[in-house]
């Protein structure tokens, strides 16, 4: 086998091994927690409730639903919920994901672009008012959680100001983007701006960097052509877990803003108890997270030459 291959090979290992821990784990803790996924405040009647445990195979031994549901994820088969009749897991999850693509992609591109830029104007008047002040509303938006985030946004821009809906998905009106994106972007915008003003100093030492300013090359030539690579590593390395915080957050923001996302699914089938949706929500979003890392160091050595030769 080519050497190549075998780091794609144990990779791949590792990404299944992943994904069936992440599967377990949320499986026992489902099963574990009270309640059942037909339970109410009227109770159903004896023979309706065995006949629903009987339909959804929740009559049989832990150890004998485990199997059966990891037998049918090799088949492709996510199972039906519980909560929505005649509806399949996956259908579901392909209901809500262009909504939380949409949200999550545009939210992780303003956080690159305005974090990217308020780091690179921090960076070039380091130490002065422009800096402070740059740096602190990248620290405030760091330190608000989205869920502190998105009421407040509500508060400002929808009650206050009335400029934009507080909640409500239509994709007629992009207005009922914006405080979605705005809510998930904030954080990673004061994580980027932090790491690209500190990335840029050390660069802007570089040798290679004073022999540029010696030689009188403009300052967005030297951004753009010498610092652009050496920034880039550091922003890259946090795109994994950039996406992943993003992704993650999406399922408070879309609870809150009321989005008919992939979160706002995860949410109600953990309230109701749906086993199935709730663990083919978990192993997608687990899976996009291990896609997403995978992909980032499939980029590393493409700006970096020296990973190339390892």
């Amino acid at each position: 086998m080519s050497r190549r291959l075998l780091p794609a090979l144990r990779g791949l290992l590792g990404a299944l091994a992943t994904l069936w821990l992440l599967v377990t784990l949320t499986f026992l803790i489902m099963r574990s927690a009270p309640g059942g996924p037909f339970d109410s405040e009227r109770s159903p009647p004896r023979e309706v409730a065995e006949r629903l445990a009987a339909a959804y195979h929740l009559d049989e031994p832990l150890v004998q639903q485990y199997g059966r549901y990891l037998g049918g994820l090799l088949r492709g088969d996510l199972g039906p919920s519980f909560q929505y009749p005649d509806r399949q897991v996956a259908e579901l999850i392909a209901e809500g994901l262009p909504v939380s693509a949409l949200i999550g992609g545009l939210a992780l591109l303003l956080a690159l672009l305005l974090g990217g830029l308020i780091g690179t104007v921090a960076a070039l008047h380091r130490d002065r008012p422009q800096d402070r002040l740059l740096m602190t509303l990248a620290l405030l938006g760091l330190c608000l959680p989205n869920f502190v985030l998105a009421p407040l946004l509500v508060l400002l821009f929808a009650i206050a100001l009335g400029w934009l809906p507080a909640g409500g998905w239509s994709w007629q009106d992009p207005r009922t983007l914006v405080l979605p994106v705005l809510a998930l972007a904030l954080p990673q915008i004061g994580i980027l701006a932090r790491l690209v003003r500190t990335a840029l100093l050390e660069t802007l030492h570089q040798p290679f960097l004073r022999t540029a300013r010696a030689k009188g090359v403009p300052l967005h030539r030297q951004l753009r052509v010498h610092a652009l690579r050496p920034v880039a590593l550091p922003v890259l390395s946090y795109l994994g877990p950039a996406a992943a915080a993003t992704l993650t957050g999406s399922v408070v923001v879309e609870q809150i803003f009321g989005l008919p996302g992939i979160g706002r699914h995860f949410v109600q089938a953990a309230l109701n108890r749906d086993y199935t949706l709730v663990l083919g929500v978990v192993l997608f979003y687990g899976a996009l997270v291990l896609l997403f890392n995978a992909l980032v160091d499939a980029l590393y050595p493409r700006l970096d030459p020296r990973l190339r030769r390892r």
